[in-house]
């Protein structure tokens, strides 16, 4: 299946979000504490507010992927639209596809993908490496797996303010071997933004961002400060474990955990012989509106009009769609 420039925009919407509205997006719930909570390291620890399993679903061509956010349980998380796990091998995968507005984040668990886009730029980023996508004023691009065998990973989505979606596309790369680490205590984190144990990841954020990717060895805890004005969810990739305060029911993989307002979370694998494995993830609101059309995201439905005039049109920041086709 190839998205070129002059497939449908229904189309378009129909392949990202099949039942996608358009929508403003919102803040997590209030959380009232219990009197058990108060032995906690933090003065007011981040419950979880919320619980979805991200269920399988076809994404791509051939691909499954568990969508996190950008489904209907959570349209979105303010800065985050969208949280996928794909999982995809040859000769499923995201072919050519169009985007404007946001940013993409690509963390690769398993295997690889190589990337390619209209303006010439092509690599492929393997297991522990981050692609973080500025696709501003406008990309279209392929992501397809490198190599035979599975290949997965987790994508996720991040808005941009009004005053930065129409920005030109950028790149940055980080190879596994120049993430920042950390560890103590029978934890790891990997840094890929943000900070923890006092370790600060290089990478560039145009929206504030924390992305941290655990591993809690059993029985091992731990408390991680979370600036108090921003929104943030769990993901857990493999394990269980236990989030928010020590008699909380554990949680499985797949769930995401949206997370209430506080100053941090604290987090405890209970089980004897399993790590558990998670990203906590973090970003400061816009609280600007979204009006989101498939891979278009801007603040209001005039901007999305003029997107689709410039895609089919192949003009504003989507020149080269014309005549490129990846290979």
């Amino acid at each position: 299946m190839r998205v070129a420039a002059n497939r449908s925009l229904q189309q378009l919407r129909l392949r990202f979000f099949p039942t996608a509205k358009f929508r403003t997006t919102s803040c997590p719930r209030n959380i009232i504490m219990s009197d058990s909570d108060q032995n906690l390291p933090f003065n007011q620890p981040r419950l979880v507010a919320k619980k979805i399993l991200a269920n399988l679903q076809n994404e791509g061509d051939g691909a499954v992927v568990r969508r996190g956010i950008g489904r209907s349980e959570l349209r979105s998380l303010d800065p985050f639209l969208m949280l996928d796990d794909f999982s995809v091998s040859p000769p499923s995968g995201f072919p050519d596809h169009p985007h404007r507005g946001f940013e993409t984040v690509t963390y690769m668990l398993q295997g690889g993908i190589t990337h390619q886009d209209f303006a010439g730029h092509k690599g492929t980023i393997h297991s522990g490496d981050v692609q973080w996508m500025t696709a501003g004023r406008g990309i279209i691009h392929s992501e397809m797996p490198a190599g035979d065998g599975v290949h997965k990973g987790l994508q996720l989505w991040i808005n941009l303010s009004s005053k930065d979606k129409m920005i030109e596309p950028n790149y940055q790369e980080l190879l596994s071997e120049d993430i920042k680490k950390a560890e103590k205590d029978g934890v790891q984190v990997n840094i890929i933004a943000g900070e923890s144990m006092g370790v600060r990841s290089p990478v560039y954020t145009r929206t504030p961002t924390m992305y941290l990717d655990f591993t809690i060895n059993p029985g091992a805890q731990f408390h991680q400060g979370i600036p108090e004005s921003w929104n943030a969810f769990v993901y857990i990739i493999e394990g269980e474990g236990v989030f928010g305060t020590p008699n909380s029911a554990a949680v499985s993989a797949h769930h995401v955990l949206v997370l209430g307002p506080g100053e941090g979370l604290s987090v405890w694998n209970r089980s004897d012989s399993k790590s558990l494995r998670f990203v906590l993830i973090a970003g400061q609101p816009l609280n600007e509106p979204v009006v989101q059309y498939g891979p278009f995201v801007m603040n209001t439905q005039a901007e999305i009009n003029q997107t689709f005039e410039d895609y089919r049109h192949c003009k504003n920041g989507f020149e080269m769609a014309k005549y490129w086709r990846s290979h």
